[in-house]
């Protein structure tokens, strides 16, 4: 059974035990799954309305890509999970003797990277996601608003979240040339799209003040 097809009691009730997936990477992109649908909601709450007539085309374009994103988002959830058990078994590997020793370091170079691209794939996804909310925010509905600010949030934990699963993974690469491209690009997006959900955020309370 895929984890995305999980209740939500069941999701929490296994995120909360010892079992090694789903984790932070998977929690993280099904929190950008939900933040992306309630900024699809607002556009939701838009399409139709003689009032939103002249972002009409917009609401259309942006809703077809809130929903091309919160399906990424959901088979990542999933994708994490396949990248990381792999990895969770390497660290269980013998290392006794010099033989062992360099196959376990071989397994956890080719893991790593493979546990490491999927948040950080995670990571895009928010981007483009906290993009679109700030158009919703903008264009949609007054009356949902909130939902567009509440969907910057969202997307901003997912990224953190991500970001951290990242972070987690790099620091443990023997290749440091790559870790350190991994992380001037995560950082990157950090530094760019932190401040921009903040700001989404910022000026949807101000309409309410």
């Amino acid at each position: 059974m895929k984890i995305v097809d999980y209740s939500c009691k069941d999701f929490v009730e296994v995120l909360a035990s010892k079992e090694p997936v789903p984790g932070g990477g998977g929690a993280s992109a099904l929190m950008g799954a939900v933040g992306t649908a309630l900024g699809n909601m607002v556009g939701s709450l838009t399409v139709g309305k003689k009032r939103y007539a002249d972002v009409e085309e917009d609401m259309q374009r942006m809703k077809a890509k809130a929903d091309a994103l919160q399906q990424e988002f959901l088979h990542l959830v999933d994708r994490d999970a396949e990248v990381f058990e792999p990895l969770s078994k390497a660290y269980g590997l013998p290392r006794e003797t010099p033989e062992q020793q360099k196959h376990k370091a071989e397994v956890m170079a080719a893991v790593l990277k493979d546990a490491c691209s999927v948040p950080f794939e995670i990571m895009e996804t928010c981007c483009k996601a906290i993009d679109l909310m700030a158009e919703f925010a903008e264009k949609g509905s007054a009356i949902a608003i909130s939902d567009a600010g509440c969907g910057a949030a969202f997307c901003r934990a997912a990224l953190i979240g991500a970001s951290l699963n990242v972070f987690i993974n790099t620091k443990s690469m023997d290749d440091r040339t790559y870790a350190e491209d991994i992380n001037k690009k995560a950082y990157a997006m950090l530094d760019k799209y932190l401040p921009l959900c903040d700001s989404i955020v910022e000026q949807v309370s101000a309409r309410f003040r």
